[in-house]
């Protein structure tokens, strides 16, 4: 796969502290035979320059309102929409100049859709082309850009086939190579692999990967599978109730105590064995998740240790994973271990929730 000749200015993807998209108070309220259902309620997002950000959620969480917004497919009732530097929200008024100035500033925000959404009666070529036509690009030039990005996603040989001689992924790619038509900043992919089967969902994927890092591309994407944010995001949101209730970087959260979006991302269970025992989950990350510490913990202090599951994999290049532990005795018996824990690099949270609150307020009074 060859980056394409116009975008050959930004062949790698270096994430900045400069935000590329952000929202302040966001809020979108719909208005139905006499009923307000708030969707959105106060959004603050930051994703910065050169990110893979996933935002996650269950249904009605509010996360496709929260991508339509930020590219005006919807109308935020409140707050603001800055992307690239551009208040796009200043540009949602009436008039026709408005109109155009905000037409301009979508066309460097690229969509992929959940469905594709292709025309059928159009070849593949003609689909990748139609942004293009709408921006008033020669045909010669449209023909040109739009077999270059048929290329760089892997499909150049499908340029005069229909959408319905593709299977699911080439058809995603099909969508994927329309979205970089306007030579976007930045990318929005609204649960564009939750119609794929998981073989298919992991080339789109890295994909997307492969262009945000060889066309210096910020994207946004949402989606209610952990797993994609595992593959590739290098920050993440939880949204509840039209709320961020959690975000930041994939490895702030791990080393977040309590953090929900970590829990979510290597969920481990199992109860402790007996009411004198502590039973707690370990965060490894890091130089610490390649080093035996657990047997270590046992030959240090010569206490036998139950590990009652564990979930590793490898996030952004790296060897992360969680595992729930039992140590013999009650918590104040285990101070010592826990701190050596600790002190190796791990991220120690309680399995039992009403001995986490105690001790933290404690070790918060230090």
């Amino acid at each position: 796969m060859h980056p394409c000749p116009a975008h050959t200015h930004a062949l790698h993807s270096t994430v900045t502290e400069t935000p590329v998209i952000t929202t302040t108070g966001l809020k979108k309220v719909y208005r139905s035979r006499g009923r307000e259902v708030t969707a959105l309620d106060g959004v603050d997002l930051h994703v910065r320059e050169g990110e893979v950000y996933g935002v996650i959620g269950q249904s009605g969480a509010g996360k496709s309102s929260l991508i339509r917004c930020v590219n005006l497919l919807e109308r935020p009732t409140a707050g603001t929409v800055t992307v690239a530097g551009q208040d796009l929200t200043a540009l949602a008024g009436r008039g026709p100049r408005a109109g155009r100035e905000l037409r301009k500033a979508r066309s460097h925000i690229g969509m992929v859709f959940q469905h594709f959404n292709l025309l059928s009666s159009r070849t593949v070529q003609d689909n990748v082309e139609l942004p293009l036509e709408i921006l008033g690009v020669s045909g010669k030039e449209r023909s040109r850009k739009a077999l270059e990005l048929l290329d760089l996603v892997g499909l150049s040989d499908k340029a005069r086939s229909y959408p319905a001689q593709l299977s699911g992924g080439q058809k995603q790619r099909v969508g994927i190579a329309r979205a970089l038509a306007g030579d976007p900043k930045v990318l929005l992919s609204d649960e564009a692999t939750s119609a794929l089967d998981p073989e298919t969902t992991r080339s789109i994927l890295q994909l997307l990967r492969d262009l945000n890092r060889q066309l210096g591309l910020t994207v946004l994407l949402i989606t209610h599978e952990m797993d994609v944010v595992k593959s590739i995001c290098d920050s993440a949101a939880l949204m509840e109730n039209g709320k961020i209730v959690e975000s930041g970087t994939v490895s702030e959260l791990l080393a977040t105590p309590g953090s929900e979006l970590a829990a979510a991302l290597f969920p481990v269970s199992g109860d402790a064995s007996g009411d004198d025992r502590t039973v707690i989950d370990v965060t490894f990350h890091g130089d610490a998740a390649t080093r035996p510490v657990i047997s270590q913990l046992s030959r240090t202090y010569n206490i036998d240790i139950s590990i009652l599951g564990a979930a590793m994999d490898t996030v952004g290049g790296k060897q992360v994973g969680r595992m729930r532990i039992e140590l013999p005795g009650r918590y104040e018996e285990n101070v010592v271990p826990i701190g050596f824990l600790r002190e190796q690099g791990l991220q120690i949270d309680f399995a039992d929730k009403a001995v986490e609150a105690p001790v933290l307020a404690k070790e918060g009074a230090k």
